[in-house]
């Protein structure tokens, strides 16, 4: 199994039965007359010349992902200031890079040129930056390898600084290896191979002789083994040739060198002649070979593949033999690729076997520069460009398809995977990169449109899904990014026109015809993707600015694909809930059902739709409960987008069911638990199960507490559906005791109700959910009820009497299972949910609250507060509480006030920056609440709502409370919060801070240097990435200001320009300080804050500080690059990062830099 020189985790050992018993027959080798001190001197000179490179991946682009990682390259030319390494290294996307040298001088280096085939590329360098350090360039000898000769290879091997490895030549003409299956693979070329037993990070490192010449490039190795392969440098040196010609006929400043490279998009294998004989081979022609090769020669170039629609489809086939190319025969790989480069837009013969029978044929050589992308479009996070050679060669597709980098959000709600080939777009075809532009320029937010794609897994069939288009501001506008070799970067240009409608920032609601009652964009199947559940090293599938959230370093030896993060799916809960209209007094108390009709009651449709329903539950035997809720139930599709994973949320990707407490002709609100809807930065799309109808839901209230969240609609979207879809009747009093019967109902995927007749075994459990790794909701002070019998942990509902009134929510809840220190999985289950809560927040939101206003359906409504003792508590028995010396009398009046639970609520902590905190103290047993006794949750919560109906309340309880054997009473604040969540994010060198949430504030611990600037993601390739500024910790200093808040960070922040160091002191979760250092880069990652406009209810994204305002490319200058006629090839670029595959056979020996410490 062998691996780039980046990626070393690996699966999947398979191991040629020709590699292994394959003997070296090579020209005997002379003898090796170095000594010690030879290698001393060698290495003396070689060492200052070996530089490690950092890189950022900024971008995922063609075979590679955004990251960052470090790798070796060496010194070849100091006074042009030209450094080599391998292709993967410099990336053949946008990268931003730093050299340095082996005395610790760091220095920027610029992509000059990465190989479109072969393993190597170069930076460049300021010489004049290198101020003390003594060094010369290594001289490049690809002549002087040979079979049997000693060598080192000096590089950054496992993350050292410098590593000096020995090995000796075995092979010069090995295959190439083959790295994965969708992503980088040299070929065309031999491998050297030795048994140096090179890891990851030494990608670029020099193969030196004793004379302390350069004789190959490490590349890759073999991890059965400490086999090791090189590439040769005859190639290398050519294109360097170029590079100084280049520069010296450019005095002033680097420009864009032109290195000359052909083409038949056609891969060869070099095999002996045994195989070529099987193959047909004729004898004479086999001895005319052999006369006319080098003595030694032991095969031929055999075609191995052709690239469809290339210059070679339909003229060669696989198994077709090469005898001669313009007449001369051809037996290696050197010559054949020297008359390509050549021979650029010309005509050239080959001359093959093919079966024993011999042909001719002319081909037309293609620049191979033109089948190499070199601009690409970001919209939604997603990388869209045109499919390059590299990639057509491993799917077997055509050059210049539209090709899906990276998915991003948008591609990522609709299902539509990495390497996927774009075919057809809201009905249009598409077959190059300004179709797909042209079309998305018409379209408009919110809008749903089909989109037809085709994947190299499954290439025979088209796959069809509906792809919407981002309501809010998630993502920057459209944007294409090209490659400027002149700079080294790539030019932002906002691809669409200022009057395209997706620029607007007026939400497009889905339209619907409301005649047919059909969604008037074309149905087409959705492919629904789970999204794992990642917390810790995260790598989702976010696109281009693809988030993490862990707080531990690693280094990954292996390329890692964003989208290929399959492990601990979530578990996707199909919740339900059903009822009768019931409309909610402001007392809480509910009324007799009330049926309220919209405009199209009455007509034809309506009695058809509830004849059908009537049919449909008779024909499946529907309980009454059944029937009555099925109308109520809503399943949710819920969305995160990568670019704003905020609170800690742990997945993309939510299923559930929700049941309608409050429908009429200007809102409609949906309850569902928060582990479906866990942050209001989300799209929200519901299915109802009265009416087959999809429309979209806004996130309008989340309890801070309490596990469910409220989802508003807008009823006029459902057109004749509004008739047939209802509320569910609410009956919070009497409550349920243990040995009740209810009816558990839910909704299968297919929109069909489920129910069940259960019984109560626990009409009030106290939860206990620990804290996750990742800080996030959990449910406390809550109690909740318990089942004989349900559908088991990943089924949602409702629990209703026999008339089908709603009593509580079926609702899921999420925790997180250790293992032990380092290993622990995320569970989910379900409990039922007191509809108490909800009704009372409900009866708030009709008759309006006392918070601010919230627009919805175009309607502004007061909304709730919540008022809340911010302390988290359990119960203890009074059996245990008389062993801490609670005394008899207030046990006695607990007994009374509880006799059936008989227990006392202790503290387990206070939430920092509460108005409990340095109050309250851990183990306080709270006894009563302005002297009247309190034994469950359910009693603070009550005294606190008396504190808003009072009008003289200043917001205090008096408690009384048991601690260290004495009683004493405390007057205690209460806080109140909205049902709002994290409203304000902001993006400042990738990484994501906000104010800290509830969850993080529940542990206990905010830093007293100020705790408003809280990391809670950062993303793939950017500097917070590259320089280690991870999650779950506060920043609390730049540069010597404090930042206690997102307003003094963004003042602060706002004085660094683009390219400058920051210092910057954090505070870790577990209170440790730490103080780094990184650097600012606004052209790739500019800072920029998301905020949610009450007014519009829209989330802005504003941008606050980038290096430059994006110029609008027209379609048509698009259509010339595209085409070639405005090519910028070949020139100083810049590139992405590592992917990580189970499959991949080969490792690169870069490695890449993972979450850390």
């Amino acid at each position: 199994m062998e691996r780039l020189g980046s990626e070393g985790a690996l699966a999947g050992m398979e191991t040629s039965m020709k590699e292994e018993l394959t003997m070296e027959i090579d020209p005997s080798f002379k003898e090796n007359l170095a000594t010690a001190e030879d290698w001393r001197k060698a290495l003396s000179t070689v060492v200052p010349a070996v530089v490690v490179l950092r890189t950022n991946a900024c971008r995922a682009f063609d075979t590679e992902s955004a990251g960052a990682s470090y790798a070796t390259g060496f010194v070849v030319d100091k006074r042009r200031g030209i450094i080599l390494t391998n292709r993967h290294v410099v990336k053949p996307g946008p990268v931003v890079a730093e050299a340095m040298f082996v005395n610790r001088e760091e220095v920027p280096v610029y992509p000059v040129y990465r190989d479109p085939v072969h393993d190597f590329g170069f930076f460049r360098y300021d010489p004049s930056a290198i101020q003390f350090l003594s060094y010369e360039e290594i001289p490049l000898a690809p002549e002087a390898a040979c079979v049997g000769l000693e060598i080192r290879v000096v590089g950054n091997d496992s993350g050292e600084k410098v590593s000096i490895l020995a090995g000796t030549l075995a092979r010069l003409d090995r295959d190439a290896p083959h790295y994965k299956k969708d992503g980088y693979n040299d070929f065309n070329t031999f491998y050297m191979q030795a048994a140096s037993g090179t890891k990851g990070g030494s990608s670029g490192s020099p193969v030196i002789d004793w004379q302390g010449r350069a004789v190959a490039l490490n590349a890759g190795s073999k991890t059965s083994s400490a086999s090791a392969f090189f590439l040769p440098l005859e190639r290398v040196v050519r294109a360097l040739s170029f590079l100084q010609k280049g520069r010296d006929s450019n005095t002033n400043k680097w420009e864009a060198v032109t290195i000359p490279r052909g083409t038949l998009q056609a891969t060869f294998l070099h095999k002996g002649f045994d195989e070529i004989r099987r193959l047909g081979l004729r004898t004479d022609t086999e001895q005319l070979v052999r006369n006319a090769s080098p003595p030694g020669e032991t095969g031929m170039l055999v075609v191995d593949s052709v690239v469809p629609d290339g210059p070679a489809h339909k003229h060669l086939e696989p198994g077709d033999v090469l005898i001669r190319l313009n007449g001369e025969v051809a037996t290696q790989f050197l010559n054949m690729e020297n008359l390509l480069d050549d021979s650029v837009d010309q005509k050239v013969e080959l001359q093959i076997e093919r079966g024993g029978k011999p042909l001719t044929v002319d081909l037309t050589v293609q620049d191979l520069h033109s089948v190499t992308p070199d601009y690409f479009l970001e919209v939604s996070g997603a990388v869209i460009h045109p499919l390059s050679y590299q990639q057509a060669r491993n799917f077997r597709f055509q050059c210049g398809l539209v090709y899906v980098a990276e998915p991003g959000y948008m591609f990522f709600r609709a299902g539509v995977s990495r390497h996927a080939i774009i075919k057809k777009f809201a009905g249009t075809d598409i077959s190059r990169l300004e179709d797909f532009i042209s079309v998305l320029s018409k379209l408009s937010r919110g809008a749903r449109v089909p989109l037809e794609y085709i994947s190299y897994l499954d290439r025979h069939r088209r796959k069809s899904v509906l792809v919407t288009l981002d309501r809010h501001e998630w993502y920057a506008p459209p944007q294409v990014y090209t490659r400027d070799d002149s700079s080294g970067l790539w030019t932002v240009k906002q691809v669409l026109p200022l009057e395209s409608p997706l620029l607007s920032s007026r939400l497009n609601p889905i339209e619907q015809d409301l005649e047919s009652n059909k969604v008037s964009s074309c149905a087409a199947e959705v492919t629904q993707i789970d999204q794992a559940h990642q917390c810790v090293g995260q790598e989702p599938s976010d696109g281009v600015t693809s988030m993490e959230t862990s707080c531990e370093q690693q280094v990954d030896d292996g390329p890692h694909s964003q989208e290929e993060s399959d492990a601990g799916m979530k578990k996707r809960r199909v919740e339900e809930d059903l009822s009768v209209d019931g409309i909610l007094s402001p007392d809480c108390s509910l009324h007799a059902p009330k049926e309220e009709r919209l405009e199209d009651s009455g007509t034809e449709i309506e009695t058809l739709l509830r004849e059908n329903q009537g049919a449909a539950a008779a024909a499946t035997n529907a309980s009454v409960a059944e029937r009555v809720i099925e109308p109520t139930l809503v399943m949710l599709e819920v969305h995160v987008p990568s670019s704003c994973m905020l609170d800690g949320v742990h997945s993309q990707h939510f299923f559930g069911t929700g049941v309608i407490i409050y429908h009429s002709q200007t809102m409609g609100l949906v309850a569902v638990d928060k582990n479906t809807v866990a942050v209001s930065v989300s799209d929200v799309m519901l299915s109802f199960a009265a009416y087959p109808i999809e429309i979209p839901g806004e996130v309008v209230f989340l309890h801070p507490i309490h596990n469910y969240a409220l989802v508003a609609y807008d009823p006029s979207a459902l057109g004749a559906g509004a008739s047939v879809v209802r509320a569910a009747e609410l009956v919070p009093e009497p409550v349920l005791r243990r040995g009740d019967s209810v009816c558990l109902v839910g909704l299968s995927r297919s929109l069909q109700a489920t129910s069940r007749k259960s019984f109560v075994t626990n009409p009030s459990a106290a939860l206990n959910i620990g804290s996750a790794d990742c800080p996030r909701y959990r449910a406390i002070n809550m109690e909740v009820i318990e089942l004989d019998t349900d559908f088991g942990s990943t089924f949602s509902g409702v629990l209703t009497d026999d008339l089908g009134r709603v009593k509580a929510i079926w609702g899921s809840f999420s925790t997180q299972l250790k293992y032990s220190c380092s290993s622990s999985e995320d569970h989910q289950f379900v409990r039922g949910i007191p509809i108490h809560t909800i009704s009372q927040i409900l009866a708030k939101i009709i008759s309006g609250g006392a918070g601010p206003t919230l627009l919805i359906n175009g309607i502004k409504r007061p909304m709730p507060l919540v008022r809340i003792l911010e302390v988290e508590l359990y119960p203890t028995l009074l059996s245990k509480a008389r062993s801490f010396g609670l005394s008899d009398s207030w046990i006695q009046a607990l007994v009374k006030k509880d006799p059936i639970r008989r227990q006392v609520l202790r503290v387990k902590g206070c939430l920092a920056g509460s108005k409990t905190e340095n109050l309250l103290e851990q183990g306080d047993m709270v006894l009563a609440i302005n002297k009247e006794p309190v034994t469950c949750f359910h009693d603070i919560e009550d005294a606190c709502q008396e504190l808003d109906q009072s009008n003289d309340s200043n917001g205090e309880l008096m408690l009384t409370i048991f601690r260290q054997g004495r009683e004493i009473d405390l007057l205690v604040g209460t806080d109140v919060r909205d049902g709002n969540g994290t409203t304000r994010v902001i993006n400042w060198c990738g990484g994501i801070v906000h104010d800290p949430h509830s969850a993080v504030r529940a542990l206990g611990f905010l830093p007293e240097e100020g705790h408003g600037v809280y990391v809670a993601r950062w993303c793939h390739g950017s500097p917070a990435h590259r320089y280690g500024l991870y999650a779950l910790q506060w920043i609390v200093e730049v540069n010597g200001k404090p930042t206690p808040d997102l307003d003094a960070f963004v003042s602060v922040t706002k004085e660094v320009e683009h390219g400058e160091f920051v210092r910057v002191r954090t505070i870790h979760l577990n209170g440790k300080p730490r103080v780094l250092t990184l650097k600012q880069d606004l052209h790739y990652w500019p800072t920029w804050e998301l905020r949610f406009d009450p007014e519009t209810a829209v989330w802005r994204r504003t941008t606050i500080k980038s290096l430059h305002r994006p110029t609008v490319l027209s379609l048509s200058v698009l259509k010339l690059v595209s085409r070639g006629f405005l090519s910028t090839r070949v020139k100083w670029s810049s590139a992405p990062h590592l992917n990580r595959d189970a499959s991949i056979k080969w490792i690169r020996h870069d490695i890449l830099n993972a979450p850390g410490p």
